[in-house]
């Protein structure tokens, strides 16, 4: 497999620490709001990752952090009159139902800040030993001077401005990129022992300590691939890196990885998102998985410029493979397409190219509609055809609804409790042999546009397609 290094800047052949495992570690989310568009497109890029490696057969483990502390989340205390608990508990559990309704699985262990305290403390304490913290008024921070590498992930100069633009200013500070690895709390905040002083960690430590608790080797690298949004790389992913050489001797990751931005047209979201950046507003409007084949869809290195007209397109991509399912109408696979699954692991292989996949998902879908108009009873090609679906659902996280629930989305509840009081009408209709009554009520849902099926486990319905 080919994984494009940020820290190199090339491409290069990924050679796991340990033969047939991969250790991963992702920056989760800070706590104090819904999940947006940024954190969905980060996620699926490294489930995907992810789901390619298990694929590969490698044994995986994944660790996403919660930063549950942090002074958004105290602003949103003060802000609410909601203790910390609260308001880190429910947008936990929101980012979860969001990141599941798009597919993302749960990370094999998923650490927070506050559970990590001790780890953090022990962390900075032999920081200390190593000569590379000290203390002033304000927290204990970390000596950039003495990481003979800073700035080498990001590749940034230390005479550039924006370097310390995202680091905390204070003039006590022996250097102006020195960053704090522990906060003193001030009056009302939460606080946690330490020898220095109650405070909270900094927002770096804390993935720095928590990769070293739960993944890190005693190689000359800690961890194979270090992952997150390409707003990370500084200066959080450089802090990362240059208190984790500092600390241990070793290096972080051998590979880092960092997807695009994902940015909003305006103009073209303005009718279905009012232009929220929410993935809770997107999945009122789209269906998890359509979302989810959207993101997917661009190269996870590139920029996203999400709009509604690009996402409809997309979805009538994903409706070709969901009619297919439907047309095979059946419930068991066969051997899946060799030549098929050797392909789109191939493409994915090469530094997750989603491009090269999606067009041989196409060609595969193209393919097996030409062989059934042919032959519409090929019943080896129809296991086949559900094996190549089943093993997409696998790896990409798409194609494994029911046809019907697929194009059902978009029918709100009253209207699908209307549904399904008509087609229970109907039935009963039919059971008396009221036809006439069966048929107008027929008529009723398709005037309503909806397409009724009658099959030997009832009748179902869906969307008609447009």
């Amino acid at each position: 497999m080919l994984i494009y290094n940020t820290a190199t800047k090339t491409k290069e052949t990924f050679e796991p620490l340990e033969e047939g495992k991969v250790r991963i570690y992702v920056c989760g989310p800070t706590v104090y709001d819904d999940a947006h568009l940024g954190h969905a497109r980060s996620s699926i890029a490294f489930d995907l990752l992810r789901r390619t490696l298990v694929q590969l057969g490698y044994k995986v483990t994944f660790v996403k952090n919660f930063t549950d502390i942090d002074d958004k989340i105290i602003k949103k205390m003060q802000e609410s009159g909601k203790s910390m608990e609260e308001i880190v508990t429910h947008y936990i559990n929101r980012y979860k139902e969001d990141m599941h309704a798009i597919g993302v699985e749960d990370a094999d262990i998923e650490p927070k800040a506050t559970e990590s305290v001790d780890d953090i403390v022990a962390f900075i304490e032999h920081l200390f030993q190593k000569e590379c913290a000290y203390v002033i008024d304000d927290g204990v921070y970390f000596d950039t001077s003495k990481d003979s590498e800073y700035l080498s992930l990001s590749h940034r100069h230390v005479d550039e401005s924006q370097n310390i633009a995202r680091v905390e200013a204070n003039d006590a500070k022996k250097d102006p990129k020195d960053f704090a690895l522990w906060k003193f709390s001030k009056a009302g905040e939460p606080a946690y022992p330490s020898p220095w002083g109650e405070g909270r960690p900094g927002w770096h430590i804390e993935c720095s300590a928590m990769i070293k608790k739960h993944l890190a080797t005693d190689k000359n690298y800690q961890i194979d691939i270090h992952g997150g949004g390409a707003d990370l790389l500084f200066p959080h992913h450089e802090n990362e890196a240059a208190q984790s050489r500092c600390e241990s001797g070793q290096h972080l990751a051998k590979y880092w990885m960092h997807n695009g931005f994902v940015q909003i047209d305006g103009e073209k979201m303005s009718k279905s998102l009012g232009n929220s950046f929410f993935l809770k507003d997107a999945l009122k409007v789209y269906d998890g998985e359509v979302l989810r084949f959207y993101l997917l869809s661009t190269h996870y290195r590139a920029n996203f410029n999400f709009n509604e007209e690009d996402l409809k397109a997309s979805k009538k991509r994903l409706d070709k493979l969901y009619r297919l399912k439907k047309r095979i109408a059946v419930t068991s696979g066969s051997a899946i397409n060799k030549a098929f699954k050797e392909k789109i692991l191939s493409a994915l292989s090469d530094d997750l190219n989603i491009s090269q996949a999606l067009a041989a998902i196409d060609e595969m879908v193209q393919e097996a509609n030409e062989k059934l108009d042919a032959n519409p009873k090929d019943k080896g090609l129809k296991k086949e055809t559900f094996s190549n679906i089943a093993f997409l659902n696998e790896l990409l996280g798409i194609g494994g609804k029911e046809p019907h629930i697929y194009f059902q989305h978009g029918i709100d509840e009253a209207t699908k409790v209307k549904i399904e009081a008509l087609i229970e009408k109907r039935s009963e209709a039919k059971k008396a042999k009221d036809f006439a009554t069966s048929d107008a009520i027929r008529d009723e849902l398709t005037q309503m546009g909806i397409q009724i099926m009658d099959t030997p486990q009832g009748t179902i319905w869906e969307k008609s397609e447009s």
